[in-house]
């Protein structure tokens, strides 16, 4: 029956996902049923012991050390395992997504959430202008897209949909009810996102991930492609552009952070320097991830070097503050 199995998926995967509706469905309604904090302990503790054992593991070690080799094996081992804890409660946590973000400026002391840089959202919402919002895979990403629609804050999230087309279908439904405007990253993203600007709306876009046809940029010492959109957004509208990320907190706690806009690097006319600027954003992700690197999503391959352009591979690393070099135009990506 499982050789079956596995034929009748790799025959037909997207049959075989919708089979799987029933079963996520029923795992749905049971963290529900568990409330937050025991479904989001299940999730965690369930990934804690599984994960070590799927494929993509082997990813997550070879990232670790590509960016911390001054660890021991057994330090990044410690990393994956909290890492796929991080993961198995943001799983979780999907089932709850209407209810996290209760955080509440008059009470602060009763919430689960807190938030750093409100005078950030409420002049990006009251500034009559568009802006942009960069974020990355850490702890519960979902919540900055949440906490703007709590907030007043008119903002698009750009999303990829799950592989699997039945989680597809229940992410989508909980982003629906809980967020504001989504857009759906591929063909055509891009002047869905550049309409969004152009009509003073604000854009948040997670910008960790790699992209095949983005700027070279520097991420823990190593070369990668990041998608260059938007900085080219910001260059072209002249606007704002901030920083959202989450931290999670001990006993189901978070923290949203939103960063004053940043200085971007311009070129000699004044204008915003697209690959200076996406390695601006790359440092800053780079600094979340090394304060809580065991709440990033170390699963992706984010590092691809047969990738990256002939030139840019030859070339030794660079600084921080530099860039390598600009590939044409690329779509909103991420997971």
């Amino acid at each position: 029956m499982l050789r079956l199995a596995l034929v009748l998926k790799r025959a037909f995967p997207r049959l075989a996902g919708y089979a799987m509706l029933p079963l996520i469905g029923a795992v749905f309604q049971l963290a529900r049923r568990l409330g937050p904090a025991r479904a989001a302990d299940l999730g965690g503790g369930l990934l804690r012991r599984l994960g070590p054992w799927l494929p993509a593991h082997r990813t997550m070690l070879a990232n670790l050390r590509a960016a911390y080799p001054e660890m021991t094996e057994a330090e990044r081992a410690g990393i994956a395992q909290a890492a796929w804890d991080n993961l198995g409660r943001t799983g979780a946590e999907y089932a709850h997504l209407d209810t996290l973000f209760d955080y509440d400026p008059d009470l602060p002391e009763t919430q689960r959430m807190e938030v750093v840089g409100l005078e950030h959202f409420y002049a990006l919402r009251d500034d009559g202008e568009p802006g942009l919002i960069f974020s990355a895979h850490l702890a519960n990403w979902e919540l900055p897209a949440i906490a703007a629609a709590k907030f007043g804050l008119e903002a698009t999230a750009v999303f990829r949909a799950p592989n699997n087309p039945a989680a597809a279908r229940l992410v989508q439904a909980v982003r629906q009810k809980t967020m504001g405007s989504l857009a759906a990253s591929g063909p055509g993203a891009a002047f869905a996102m550049q309409g969004v600007v152009e009509r003073g709306g604000h854009l948040g876009q997670l910008v960790d991930q790699h992209f095949t046809r983005g700027v070279v940029v520097q991420f823990f010492g190593q070369p990668c492609l990041a998608n260059p959109l938007l900085a080219k957004l910001a260059r072209n509208a002249r606007c704002p552009v901030h920083g959202a990320r989450v931290v999670r907190l001990p006993h189901g706690r978070f923290r949203l952070e939103l960063t004053p806009p940043l200085d971007l690097p311009r070129d000699a006319a004044g204008d915003i320097d697209v690959p200076a600027a996406m390695q601006a954003m790359t440092a800053v992700v780079e600094g979340w991830i090394r304060e809580h690197p065991e709440q990033w999503l170390w699963m992706h391959r984010r590092w691809r070097p047969a990738m990256l352009p002939q030139a840019a591979g030859s070339r030794p690393p660079v600084s921080q503050a530099n860039v390598i070099s600009q590939t044409g135009p690329g779509e909103a990506q991420m997971r």
